[in-house]
């Protein structure tokens, strides 16, 4: 009976690496060069990513990760996490993936609820473009306003929904924030005030990790110590589409109370160059 049990499990556990190995390589597959900011080659005969690639991205050896494909070897989470960040995983995947190894989700894992009061206070903006942040600047919700000015958050994928990341990696918002810089960098030492407050929260850990590996090039920015408060300023914002003049607005971080430790970012629509928030 006990041999049964043991090879039972043993199966199960067989199964569930294979399942892994083929969900990864599905992944792979889908992914081009240029999605990884690889350089393209004319010469590729198999589609998405080879294994060596994804090796490199994800710190492991190419013989490890093909075994991984191959549902030969068992991981670690912190090598899992790391190939779902080479393979840019979103948050379903990503979960999906540690299932397969047997993980179960982190405590922190899970998105905090957020006062409805937090929503209400958005809508009540109807001409002020405003922005529901957590704790990692990951846009939680949006108003009418915003979607109307910026790039509509419903159409971005969940899991590359966060303020920072798309003003350093997206070129439609940095078109329309041509002085996005110094705005970005504001956000980050203030996003860095937060994640030395919360070493263990895996929402810091994560953006880190793709903000260096989506733009490499910013290195200095990453590798800065410096904390601080987001301050309010006033910013220039070409619209898209027929016109497209400047139009000044005041932006102002608005933080709310623990433990939800969320923010409420909202743009006002300025002819001077104080910025002060609509009234809730």
């Amino acid at each position: 009976m006990a041999t049964t049990t043991a090879t039972t499990t043993t199966t199960a556990a067989s199964a569930l690496r294979s399942g892994l190995g083929g969900f990864l390589r599905a992944h792979r597959e889908r992914l081009a060069p240029g999605d990884v900011g690889l350089p393209g080659t004319a010469r590729r005969r198999a589609k998405g990513l080879r294994r060596e690639e994804v090796a490199v991205l994800a710190g492991v050896s190419v013989a490890w990760y093909t075994w991984l494909e191959q549902g030969r070897v068992d991981t670690s989470r912190q090598v899992l996490d790391a190939v779902a960040r080479a393979l840019r995983l979103d948050d379903a995947s990503h979960r999906h993936a540690l299932a397969l190894a047997g993980f179960a989700p982190a405590p922190g894992d899970a998105r905090p609820a957020y006062d409805p009061e937090l929503l209400a206070v958005l809508d009540s903006w109807p001409d002020s473009p405003a922005l529901l942040l957590g704790p990692a600047l990951d846009i939680l919700s949006w108003n009418r306003a915003y979607a109307k000015l910026w790039p509509d958050p419903a159409a971005i994928p969940e899991a590359r929904r966060n303020l920072l990341l798309l003003l350093v990696t997206d070129a439609p918002h940095q078109r329309l924030l041509p002085g996005w810089e110094p705005v970005a960098m504001d956000l980050y030492r203030h996003l860095r005030t937060r994640a030395d407050r919360h070493p263990e929260a895996d929402g810091f850990r994560h953006l880190t990790a793709r903000l260096r590996a989506d733009r490499p090039d910013l290195a200095g920015w990453w590798a800065c110590r410096s904390v601080g408060d987001f301050a309010p300023r006033t910013v220039e914002i070409v619209p898209e589409g027929v016109g497209g003049s400047p139009r000044a607005y005041g932006i102002t971080l608005l933080l709310a109370p623990r433990p939800q430790d969320a923010a409420i970012l909202v743009q006002t629509p300025t002819q001077t160059h104080t910025a002060k928030p609509p009234a809730p």
